[in-house]
Formats: structure tokens, sequence, C-alpha cells
């Protein structure tokens, strides 16, 4: 019998529109952390950090439309389809939740947040792409991001983008062969490409009317200096139950380079989601 998967039992969730979302599920408890990955990444990006988490709580790592297991989904892939995904899932899925999101994962779980589901408790983002980041809105930034998808479904095309899997290169086996195989071959890039030309207009939506979270508690977890560290400062100070914390030492795959320390925030928002 074949050795059971780090990240949990595989399963799938059924869109409204009859599209299937693969996830993996571990642990148990009264609380469900449900992990969101960045920009075109499968969900085994948290592998370091979802099994620790599933000795205290329910754990759910999905695939967004178009990437690992799941079906692809329509176009375009902006922010609002993205999180209406998350919006399908959560609803097959036992709370109170814990949202977690990395980098444009951050954004998704801010928006399916503020659309009313009272159960989603507590969110961490985890260096997550940022409206209060002004550099996001110059025109350089928006010349790169043009070029980013075609390039890389070019590098892709060639057999070059593998070689950018090494910045899983701290999974261990199964997980990081299937790291690269997702997310760095064809398929991949096409979804990268897909999510990337809504990047920016996805954050001009949220810098325009903010998503708002209520009273839950927001962990801000910031690796980036600069600009980026401002803008995750700004915006944990804007948000009633807001909190910053620096990840030293950490690039941007925080729960790659820092999983400890995300697995340590994850642990205390566990707490308060659990709490009555």
């Amino acid at each position: 019998m074949a050795p059971a998967h780090p990240l949990g039992e595989s399963r799938f969730v059924t869109t409204a529109d009859g599209r299937r979302l693969h996830l993996r599920s571990a642990g148990s408890g009264e609380v469900t952390v449900v992990f969101e990955a960045g920009l075109g990444m499968s969900g085994v990006c948290w592998g370091l950090v979802a099994p620790l988490v599933a000795r205290d709580a329910r754990t759910v790592v999905y695939d967004r439309a178009g990437i690992g297991g799941s079906d692809d989904g329509p176009r375009p892939r902006t922010l609002d389809r993205l999180a209406g995904d998350l919006d399908a899932l959560l609803s097959s899925l036992p709370g109170p939740f814990v949202l977690v999101g990395q980098s444009w994962g951050g954004p998704i779980v801010r928006l399916a947040a503020a659309r009313g589901k009272s159960d989603i408790r507590a969110l961490l983002l985890v260096d997550p792409s940022d409206e209060h980041g002004d550099d996001f809105f110059l025109p350089g930034t928006r010349r790169r991001m043009a070029v980013a998808g075609p390039l890389t479904r070019t590098l892709a095309g060639v057999g070059l983008y593998r070689l950018a899997a090494r910045i899983g290169a701290a999974l261990p086996e199964p997980l990081f062969t299937q790291f690269r195989t997702e997310n760095f071959g064809r398929r991949g890039a096409r979804a990268l490409h897909d999510e990337v030309r809504h990047f920016l207009p996805g954050l001009a939506e949220l810098r325009a009317a903010p998503p708002d979270p209520g009273t839950r508690p927001v962990t801000i977890v910031s690796a980036g200096g600069g600009v980026l560290r401002a803008a995750h400062t700004a915006s944990a100070a804007a948000l009633p139950h807001g909190r910053l914390v620096v990840a030293e030492e950490s690039g941007h795959n925080v729960m790659l380079d820092r999983p400890a320390l995300v697995v340590e925030e994850i642990r205390a928002l566990i707490s308060a989601a659990a709490a009555p």
C-alpha cells in the first residue's frame, strides 16, 4: 500500500458550474485551517507548514482552478473569481475557519472573508500582495507584469521554467517533485499567465474598496523590506485587530524559509478562533 500523502487525504469539491477543485485534508479539531497559495502555485507549497498545523486542527490545502489537480476555470481569472472558488470550497467544509494566504493568496482570503461568512474567525497573511505598496502602481511595474506571463510560458515551452522550482528545494520528497511538476511545467506557466494578467487590476480594486475584515484578528507576516514592509505596516495599523510580525532572514516564500514562524502564528489564531 502506498504511504499516506504528507498533506492528507485527496478529494474534490464541485463548484456550481460543475468544475472540480482538488484538496487534501488532514488532522482534526474544532477549527479548520484553509491554506491559499500565491500566484500560479499549487497547494503543495504549504508542505512544510500544514503537516505541523494538522497536529492541532483540521487542515485543508487546495489547488486553485487550472493548477495542480483542479480543473481549469473560466477566464478571466480575476480576483473576484478566485475568491469565488474559495467561497465554494469553504461552503463544503466544516468551520470555524482560519484562512491563511501567501502573496496573492492574501488578497484572495481577505476578499472571501469580507463577503460575509461569519464562521471565518481569523486571517493570517504571509508576505501578502498589498495595495498600500505604491510601487505596484508605477508604469515600470505595469510593464514588467505585462511581460511576466508571456515570458514564463516561453520559458516553460523550452523547459527552462523548471529551473525556478529551486525555490521549493526545502520541501522533502516526494513533495518537491510534486511542487516542480505541478507548478513549473507548461500548465503551471499557463496558470501563472492567467492570474498575473489580473494582478494589478485586482490590487487597484482593493485600493479603491478595501475588504472589511470586521472584528476578526488579522496577522500579517512581513518578509519584505522597504516599500513592501511599509505597506504591510500601514495595512496592519489600519485594521481594528491587525498585528504585524516581521520574518527576519526570510525571502518572499516565508512558509518555505521560516515555516516554524508561520506555524506559530497559525497556532495562535487557532486558539483565538476556538475561543467562545
